[in-house]
């Protein structure tokens, strides 16, 4: 009987350098929980991971990604995650921060990662059936309790017109009041007028809240 192995990791670079070459080998099942994508986020590595993750789908492995409502605060993730499900891999959004972040490969290996660190994360990656039995129960747990992305970008979402979407969108630039209330062509106590009104139906309590909020229910382009 073949021993498990255990595999530890300090930093990305390390972890890939040495894990690498699952990401091509799948054959049924990718699986990755993380808090958002910045988890995972080897800019050397993100093209390659892409180009075998839609290789991966196109050959029928079925690919599952769970996330924290943080990974819809960035404009950036928003859409990477909207062009994965549109691709077919499965996303959900889970309503509290996730208690683990991992990848996990056709159920025969996975990976764990440790809390972030001045020095790097470290990473561990074993094949013992244990562990991985014990997260994947976890994890599954976790999933299905989440909702998927659209349905989560879409739940209590408030109705915004067009004008307020563009007051979101001068909110996001950093420009004064004064500078924006001049761009739309309003005046100052309007445009606080709007913003205020805003944040009530965003149930914020400052600008940033509002700001991160419009993100997370995709009210922001």
């Amino acid at each position: 009987m073949t021993e498990p192995q255990v595999i530890t990791a300090r930093g990305e670079a390390e972890l890939f350098a040495r894990t690498g070459h699952l990401f091509s080998g799948l054959e049924h099942e990718f699986t990755c929980a993380a808090t958002d994508m910045n988890t995972w986020s080897d800019p050397a590595r993100r093209s390659e991971i892409a180009r075998d993750m839609g290789v991966s789908l196109a050959g029928g492995t079925a690919v599952r990604k769970l996330y924290s409502g943080k990974a819809l605060a960035d404009e950036g993730q928003r859409t990477h995650l909207r062009e994965l499900a549109a691709a077919g891999a499965q996303v959900r959004i889970a309503a509290g921060p996730l208690p683990y972040e991992l990848l996990m490969f056709d159920r025969k290996v996975i990976i764990l990662a440790g809390p972030p660190s001045p020095g790097g994360r470290e990473f561990t990656a074993t094949t013992s059936p244990t562990v991985i039995t014990t997260v994947a129960s976890l994890f599954d747990g976790t999933w299905q309790a989440a909702a998927p992305l659209e349905d989560f970008l879409a739940r209590d979402r408030p109705w915004v017109d067009g004008d307020a979407r563009t007051i979101l969108r001068e909110l996001a630039s950093g420009r004064t009041d004064t500078a924006a209330a001049r761009r739309l062509g309003v005046s100052l106590r309007t445009y606080r007028r709007r913003v205020a009104e805003l944040m009530r139906l965003l149930e914020s309590e400052s600008r940033f809240q509002a700001g991160v909020r419009a993100g997370r229910l995709g009210l922001t382009p």
